[in-house]
């Protein structure tokens, strides 16, 4: 990095930055070290020129094949990356991501047909775990009552079986509150 740039980068870091830059910034040093790790331990630098050849010949082997080995190929991509920016998923949220998310599946199909939209989930998800975790405001409870009757089993049944999973974990303290946030993000797509 020339001079210049680490200087202006100290220089938002030192002067600018609030918290939530603070921990942004926190989690890309974090996730640098880690891939400079992984880099050297295997030799081998990033390289996006590689890269974008090795992706470029696979899609041109899956269009030179058949549909199914483009589909297999982007799959096994969505699933490097998910692991990739998620490794605290289990294989099961990973799968059900794969398949709500990529093209052509029946689970996207049905997804875009009846998805709600994602800050509405996130709504939902929030009043729904304050609901269990019993830090929801009783007026609040009390309006959405009025509104929808039993308002948490129906949230219940419109969440998507990967946010389940999620909020499951941690109303059971298997995850901390950051991870929980983070993984439902990556869910919902955010």
């Amino acid at each position: 990095m020339p001079d210049s740039e680490l200087v202006k980068v100290l220089d938002y870091i030192l002067n600018y930055s609030d918290e939530y830059s603070i921990e942004v910034i926190a989690e890309a040093v974090i996730r640098r070290r880690r891939d400079l790790t992984i880099y050297h331990a295997t030799g081998q630098l990033p390289d996006p020129q590689r890269m974008a050849s090795e992706i470029t010949k696979k899609i041109n082997t899956g269009l030179g094949g058949s549909i199914e080995s483009m589909k297999k190929s982007i799959q096994e991509m969505t699933v490097r990356i998910i692991r990739e920016h998620a490794p605290e998923l289990t294989d099961s949220q990973v799968e059900e991501l794969c398949q709500a998310w990529l093209p052509g599946s029946e689970a996207a199909k049905s997804k875009k047909k009846d998805a709600l939209p994602g800050n509405l989930l996130l709504s939902m998800i929030d009043q729904f775990v304050s609901f269990s975790r019993g830090a929801m405001n009783k007026s609040v409870d009390d309006n959405l009552r009025q509104e929808m009757g039993a308002w948490p089993e129906r949230y219940w049944n419109a969440f998507p079986p990967v946010i389940r999973s999620i909020i499951t974990d941690y109303l059971k303290d298997k995850i901390s509150e950051k991870d929980f946030y983070s993984k439902i993000g990556i869910a919902l797509d955010l």
